[in-house]
Parts: C-alpha cells; structure tokens; sequence
C-alpha cells in the first residue's frame, strides 16, 4: 500500500509539473508567479440540423434502376438504391460539358458553326451561324441539344478528342470514381457511363456556379445567331420547373438504352436537396414521388452541443 501511493505521489507530481511547464511555456510566466483555471463561460453551439426519418415511413418502390436523395446541409443520405451501380448518363453528361466549356471560353465567345453531323436532340444550329458561347450552353442545358454538346466540343483547343480528354479530366478531379465520357453529349457509347452518387457530386458542383445555376433554372428562352437571323426557341425539357416547389433543375437524360434519366436540385423550407434518378421508367413521376416523400417523412432536428470554456490566468 506505502509503495502504491509513493508511485501516486510521484506521479502526481510528475503530472504537476508537466502542466506548470507547459502553462509556463504558454505564459511566459515568471519566478513566482501563480497560475490558476478559471471558468470563463459556457458556450452553445448550434449545428446542421440533421434530417431524422420517421418511424413509420415506409419506402417508395421505384422504377428506376438507380436511385439516390442526398440532404446537402448535413450530406445525410434520405434514400439510395444501387448508388454507385454504372449506368448509361444520357444526356445527364451535360453537366460535365458545360463544366468544362465554362472553364474553358468566356461567355461572349463567338462561334462559327461548322458542319454537325449529330443525332438526337438538336436546336438547330445551321452551318455558317455565328452564335456565342452562352447562348449555346442556354441550348445545351435548357433544350438539351446535342448539336449545341458538338459545336463547343470541336472548337475547344485540340479539337473535339482534347473536349473529351478534359472532361475525364474534370471527372478525375472531382473524385467521381465510377464515370467515364466517350463523347460530349451523353450518346451511349463503349466506356460512357455514370453512377448517382457521381452525378449528384458533379451537379452540387456545378449548382455552386451562378451562371450554371440560372441557366438550369429557366422555363423557357429564345436565342439569336449574333447577326440575329436565326433565332432558336428553347423550352426546358423538365417538366417539374414550376410545377413542383422548391425545384432550380439540374439536368434531364434519355436514350432508348439508358431509358429515363434526371438529376434534380430542391430548395425549400430552408433545406436543400439533390436527387438522382437514373433507368426510370417514370422519371418525373417518381422523382416528384420522392420529394413528396422526403417532406412528409422526415425532420430536421437541430444539434446543440454546450460545453465549458477554461482560461488559465496568472495572479500577476
């Protein structure tokens, strides 16, 4: 028993020393002088409100193959299924190219619009027109026109392989670990495809820029060659814009392989939520089934942690 409380004793000490030391190595303290703790406050501090799930929610029975609604606030996921299974992007892929166009020209960049030999979607661009750089990402995210996709491609610096380069470039920087670009506009492809995890990190993203954000957002647009000759009248293909509240875009995707694709940012109530669909059968359908869901299912419940603060003060 003597030995055991000797060994406390010196350790005590030891542990009274260590703490003079370090106090006086941050003090600065002089011979004599005398340290103490003192309580200076306690301090609340509010966090992300978490979403909490009800406990009698069910869950939707989707079509689509892949499926995922991220809160952005807290990056808690609300729903998932097979998140990160690769699937055709369609013309989710968009993002990417506009991203990378974005990065690249500045907006009153004019283009001379060459030979486009493209299928798909198309707002109709003519050889010969000039047209600038925003009105073609105005084409390319509002109307979802591949001829749009191929005019920036091919007039970016090494022609339309350096696009594609940069977009897997872009893809690699931004950690998306299951998708792969084979050409600009989403046109099913060897090695082109995406997952919903990767596709809601890359639309958070782009969501980030404001010039994407505005772009995405808008119902209805008609744009000019810059002589004003030829006009092209855009309407937004997502048909939740306006009707569902809260919804600010992102991106629509189909091919007859792919089926139907979307990619969807919500505001509202002060929550901010991206969801992604991918291989649905009911693309619009389902995806306003899941915000419905998400509202009347969930809680955000607010986090408050309070804690002591400690001063160390000298009596000199």
């Amino acid at each position: 028993m003597k030995s055991l409380l000797g060994g406390n004793r010196n350790l005590l000490f030891l542990s009274l020393f260590s703490f003079v030391f370090i106090a006086s190595s941050a003090l600065a303290i002089s011979k004599g002088q005398e340290i103490y703790l003192e309580k200076k406050a306690t301090v609340s501090k509010s966090f992300t409100p978490i979403p909490v799930l009800s406990e009698e929610a069910g869950f939707p029975v989707l079509s689509a193959q892949a499926a995922l609604a991220i809160d952005i606030g807290s990056g808690i996921t609300l729903y998932e299924k097979n998140p990160e299974k690769p699937l055709l992007p369609a013309s989710t892929t968009k993002i990417v190219t506009a991203l990378v166009a974005m990065d690249y020209y500045p907006m009153d960049t004019i283009i001379k619009v060459g030979r486009v030999n493209i299928e798909g979607q198309k707002m109709g661009l003519v050889q010969g027109e000039e047209i600038t750089v925003q009105d073609l990402l105005y084409g390319l995210l509002i109307y979802s026109a591949n001829d749009a996709a191929e005019v920036l491609a091919v007039n970016f610096p090494g022609g339309r392989e350096m696009f594609i380069t940069a977009m897997n470039l872009k893809a690699s920087q931004l950690h998306l670990e299951n998708t792969s670009f084979s050409n600009p506009s989403g046109l099913d492809g060897n090695g082109h495809h995406s997952t919903a995890k990767d596709l809601i990190r890359v639309a958070e993203v782009a969501m980030r820029k404001p010039a994407f954000r505005e772009i995405v957002a808008i119902r209805e647009k008609e744009v000019a060659s810059v002589d004003g000759k030829i006009k092209h009248k855009l309407v937004n293909i997502n048909e939740l814009l306006g009707k569902v509240e809260g919804v600010l875009g992102v991106k629509t995707g189909w091919t007859e392989s792919a089926r139907e694709n979307l990619v969807t940012y919500i505001e509202r109530d002060g929550k901010k939520i991206m969801i992604v669909l991918l291989s649905s059968q009911d693309r619009f359908g389902e995806t306003e089934e899941l915000i419905n869901w998400i509202f009347e299912n969930y809680e955000w419940q607010e986090v408050k942690l309070s804690f002591e603060e400690i001063i160390l003060r000298s009596n000199h």
